[in-house]
């Protein structure tokens, strides 16, 4: 059963860890005011940056920084949610054994407090953000 169990929680740990390697998969595209046959420095940058790539690192919902921290942000709520289910499951199948039972409250207790660091988190990384953007 515990292995049953392991393979499980393997399989749903690997779906983000997939989702995020994903979510960094660009295709390279030319700007829109990219001009190939001048040759200045700010033409230059202007071709070496695709269509989609943002412009600040901090600031607002497409800057680097704020798309990273939130995808991050986005995977730890995952894995504590995920963790929080596993912690249930092994609750409800303890069969009464107190080592068992003890285990699981700990599991459950564990991913509900990485559930509030993620959203405290966050909170944090939108403050600092916004004051850097300000």
């Amino acid at each position: 059963m515990k292995s049953i169990i392991k393979k499980i929680s393997q399989g749903l740990l690997l779906v983000p860890v997939m989702l995020f390697g994903l979510s960094f998969v660009t295709v390279p595209a030319y700007a829109a005011n990219c001009d190939p046959n001048n040759l200045s420095i700010d033409s230059g940058a202007d071709c070496a940056q695709g269509n989609d790539t943002p412009d600040a690192l901090f600031g607002d919902e497409t800057s680097v920084f704020t798309m990273v921290t939130n995808v991050l942000l986005f995977l730890v709520g995952a894995i504590s949610v995920i963790m929080l289910i596993i912690g249930g499951i092994r609750y409800v199948i303890s069969g009464g054994d107190q080592a068992q039972v003890t285990s699981a409250k700990n599991t459950i207790l564990y991913a509900i407090v990485g559930i509030v660091i993620a959203f405290l988190a966050y909170a944090a990384v939108n403050f600092v953000t916004g004051a850097f953007a300000a």
